[in-house]
């Protein structure tokens, strides 16, 4: 991928950032990406989880490599114009591994990744049983990631799980460290209330992130009320995978054994269009790859009447949060509103 387009990304991304509250939806695959970029946000996530369970069928706990990591999010950054934040684990070893992962993934698009301060193999965050590294581990893995960057626009988030081991007060600690160290941005994983949101980013003033993670330890908040109180980045991670799998387990077509009697009726209610029928739809020809891409890198008007690469998050009238029947920002409470529900992991 072209170098000064990946650098674009990347100031678009701090662009944004110092501007307002950012709500990044997690896509699946390269589809559901399209998906997130058509509906007008304004940038995404690749989830490590997703990565993990969607990409390999596998539990997040340290199985997958950088290899299929890059592979997955160059598949996404080809179709996708928006800016894209990336789960890069623990760096996928030590700061020589690091390096190499912020080369590898800004090399195919990505514009930010967060490292994290936890031994591996890895567990999920909202998890029991984590295991943190020494600081001057992680303070050297920041350095090396920070010098191997390209753009000086590309963001490096240090991710630290110390709330849910050693206590709130050795992550502040820790979150300054890593700040000194050379990160961009702190994402202070875990954290058990909207008082210790607010807490954290009065003595950690920097780029935040919040993660707004169904069934974990954290409280949903909107993205509106998350901006209020000082974080710029809200990752709703895995969000869309749980109800698109909630989805595939609740439908008849798998339960009934609807497609072993002849497939799935066309005006079934349950089936959504295919790209290349949206394509059509909006007056597109069916095979054209970069439509979706091109409405927002040119800035203009969407078919539909909408302003392409609008603000999205400060008022909290998110137009693509439909997806989960929310307008507050993709919250899971939002969809239980509407009657439905996300599914539950597994791994």
């Amino acid at each position: 991928m072209n170098i000064a387009v990946n650098q674009d990304r990347s100031g678009k991304l701090r662009a944004l950032l110092s501007d307002h509250a950012v709500c990044l939806p997690g896509a699946i695959n390269a589809l559901s990406a399209r998906l997130i970029e058509r509906e007008g946000f304004e940038a995404m996530y690749l989830s490590g989880a997703v990565l993990a369970n969607s990409v390999g069928g596998v539990p997040d706990v340290g199985l997958m490599t950088l290899t299929e990591a890059r592979e997955h999010a160059a598949r996404i950054a080809s179709v996708t114009s928006i800016p894209i934040l990336m789960d890069a684990d623990t760096g996928y070893g030590g700061p020589d591994n690091a390096a190499r992962t912020v080369r590898e993934l800004e090399s195919v698009g990505v514009s930010a990744i967060h490292l994290e301060d936890q031994e591996f193999p890895k567990r999920c965050g909202h998890l029991e049983g984590k295991k943190l590294v020494p600081e001057h581990e992680m303070c050297e893995k920041i350095a090396a990631a920070a010098a191997a960057k390209t753009s000086p626009d590309f963001l490096i988030l240090a991710r630290t799980d110390a709330r849910g081991v050693t206590g709130y007060d050795d992550a502040v600690r820790r979150a300054h460290l890593y700040l000194q160290a050379g990160a961009d941005g702190v994402f202070p994983e875990a954290l058990q209330s909207r008082e210790e949101f607010a807490r954290f980013a009065k003595d950690v003033p920097t780029i935040l992130l919040a993660n707004m993670t169904e069934f974990g330890k954290t409280p949903m908040l909107t993205v509106e009320e998350f901006g209020a109180i000082g974080y710029r980045i809200i990752i709703f991670p895995v969000t869309l995978q749980r109800i698109a799998m909630k989805a595939m387990e609740g439908d008849e077509t798998l339960s009934d054994g609807e497609l072993s009697r002849g497939g799935v009726r066309r005006e079934h209610g349950s089936l959504s269009r295919t790209l290349p029928e949206a394509h059509r739809a909006r007056g597109l020809p069916a095979d054209d790859h970069t439509a979706p891409r091109g409405d927002a890198a040119a800035g203009g008007d969407r078919p539909d009447g909408q302003a392409a690469g609008g603000r999205r998050g400060a008022d909290g009238a998110l137009r693509g949060a439909k997806a989960c029947g929310d307008t507050a920002g993709l919250s899971v409470a939002g969809a239980q509103r509407q009657g439905r529900e996300v599914q539950r992991p597994r791994v």
